[in-house]
């Protein structure tokens, strides 16, 4: 989403309005309604189709990707130290979040079920035992 589909005078940023982090408190059901809400004023559904949210989401994937590309790993880790840089990561990050948001919505999808089941099948597919510390079965450490 860019900057002049995000600006809504019914919303605050709270990285900007409080410093203290409000995911403790935030659920995912509260997001989601966020998002239908804001979608709903705007008569957006209508252009919300998975095909176009799966497009706008790897869109915004690809502008996030951006903030790192020609940084080393080291260098990546270290933009957290840089207060403007990492708010810009942190809208990419958001609109990445908005749209795989909207699109539970509009497919009906219960994120905490699809994030537990697939956590389930991760763990069967890669044991502790197997993978601590490897990247997968070609890390022959």
């Amino acid at each position: 989403m860019s900057d002049s589909q995000t600006t809504d005078p019914q919303t605050t940023d709270p990285q900007t309005t409080d410093p203290q982090t409000t995911d403790p408190q935030t659920t995912v059901a509260e997001l989601r309604r966020l998002i239908d809400d804001f979608v709903d004023r705007r008569d957006w559904h209508q252009f919300h189709s998975p095909k176009n949210l799966s497009m706008s989401l790897a869109i915004e994937a690809a502008e996030l990707m951006e903030h790192f590309q020609w940084l080393s790993a080291d260098e990546s880790r270290k933009l957290a130290e840089k207060p403007s840089r990492l708010a810009a990561v942190g809208e990419e990050l958001a609109d990445v979040l908005c749209y795989a948001l909207a699109m539970a919505n509009e497919l009906g999808i219960d994120l905490s079920t699809a994030i537990r089941g697939k956590i389930a099948k991760n763990e069967r597919k890669y044991p502790v035992e197997q993978y601590r510390g490897r990247f997968g079965p070609e890390d022959g450490r």
